[in-house]
């Protein structure tokens, strides 16, 4: 048995399960500290924030837009949209180039409210990563990259 052990160690240690298991645990737990912060801002979800972070950097978009950029399906898109809008940080305008297409706007509100949050928020993430060295950075930014660009491209093999 402790045989067994050593050589399960040796053959589990840095290897795809093991590292995948090291991924999602580290997700999880940035995750956490990601929706505190946003709740701390006083916002009730994850998705109302990111969407009003993607109407600040992004401008007016397509309802569909947002739902990509977001990671959002369109039914939690249309309740997401709907909140936002109810508590007058969105509003809808159809647009003025294409009469068929409705695009998500921020009010006043909205912007004031998004652009304070921001700046706090993209300061507590900073802060999340200033153990890393500027190097360490670029690498952890590529290598989570190249991990992500892998992944896709075994889906689309699998399909």
């Amino acid at each position: 048995m402790g045989c067994s052990r050593l050589l399960m160690a040796k053959i589990y240690r840095n290897s795809g399960p093991h590292l995948f298991l090291l991924l999602w645990r580290t997700a999880h737990a940035v995750m956490r500290f990601d929706e505190k912060g946003i709740r701390d801002q006083g916002f009730r979800s994850l998705s109302d924030y990111a969407v009003l972070e993607v109407l600040l950097h992004r401008g007016a978009l397509p309802v569909n837009a947002i739902g990509e950029k977001v990671l959002l399906t369109s039914g939690s898109m249309t309740t997401a949209v709907h909140r936002l809008e109810k508590n007058g940080l969105v509003q809808r305008k159809r647009s003025e180039n294409d009469g068929r297409v409705v695009l998500v706007h921020l009010t006043d509100t909205g912007r004031e409210r998004i652009e304070a949050a921001f700046s706090v928020h993209a300061s507590k993430l900073d802060g999340l990563f200033e153990k890393f060295s500027a190097e360490e950075r670029q690498q952890f930014a590529t290598l989570v990259s190249k991990l992500g660009r892998r992944a896709e491209q075994k889906i689309e093999q699998i399909k």
